[in-house]
């Protein structure tokens, strides 16, 4: 009966995922199929996007890749137009499309700072804005992949701070104007996430992975399928009368300033 459910929940709606071809986005993209929803991979290469829908596909949901830069917002909108063309008018979105990379600012270039900042949050505005037209009104909802550097500064982390601040302050303003039109828009930051390219350049040895560990209240690392799992609930019924929201999923790594204190110990010393 539970399998039944799940696969029920979320029937007959399309998706839209950004960066869908690995990691959390992936993750995601694999839950919304198990709970019925056909899928769409956005991302830059053709290669993973097309073994993504593939994997997808075998379960017997409809999935399919289309090669876009999130930063090129024409080639985003053509991706996403295709994507609506072959799925039907879009109930879900997650822009999950994100670079990060450790570096003091001060050894940080003027692109590399802007390289972060346009995946991350002026590809959030782009899908987001090139993928309106194509929602299912009333009813659609948006998830933004944010990350605790949003509210939690760090060092070594500057370009990803500004750019996931950024990405919950437009997640605010979208849910204001997009209300009344019954678009919802919601952020999800997670802190540590395990199998992941980006805990794997945050934490690259076991030491500084056990200092991160230490940081958790909770002393692990979510899985993908736990943040996955938070999508499926922001994306369902049950969470119909939440918009605006920036849900945390860190286990409490950003409580009382602890993703501060693991990065300045992992840093270098002057």
């Amino acid at each position: 009966m539970a399998d039944v459910f799940r696969s029920q929940l979320l029937a007959g709606k399309s998706a839209i995922i950004t960066g869908g071809g690995s990691g959390i986005n992936f993750a995601i993209a694999k839950r919304f199929a198990a709970y019925g929803a056909s899928v769409a991979l956005i991302g830059r290469t053709k290669q993973k996007l097309d073994s993504a829908a593939e994997e997808i596909a075998k379960t017997g949901v409809k999935a399919s890749g289309h090669p876009a830069d999130v930063r090129d917002y024409d080639a985003l909108a053509a991706a996403i137009k295709a994507a609506r063309d072959e799925h039907g008018p879009i109930d879900l979105v997650v822009c999950g499309a994100a670079g990060n990379f450790p570096a003091p600012a001060l050894g940080l270039s003027a692109n590399g700072f802007k390289a972060v900042i346009d995946i991350d949050l002026l590809g959030t505005f782009n899908t987001c804005r090139a993928v309106f037209e194509h929602l299912r009104r009333p009813g659609a909802s948006i998830i933004n992949i944010s990350a605790m550097q949003a509210f939690t500064p760090m060092p070594l982390q500057a370009h990803v701070c500004a750019a996931k601040a950024g990405v919950d302050m437009l997640t605010k303003c979208l849910a204001i104007e997009w209300g009344g039109q019954g678009v919802r828009v919601n952020s999800i930051a997670p802190g540590a996430v395990d199998d992941t390219e980006g805990m794997r350049r945050l934490a690259p040895t076991p030491e500084i992975r056990e200092q991160f560990t230490k940081g958790v209240p909770l002393r692990r690392f979510a899985t993908k399928d736990e943040i996955a799992d938070l999508a499926i609930f922001l994306s369902s019924d049950g969470a119909r009368f939440i918009t605006g929201a920036i849900v945390v999923c860190d286990g409490g790594q950003s409580l009382a300033g602890l993703g501060v204190n693991v990065m300045a110990a992992v840093q270098p010393r002057a």
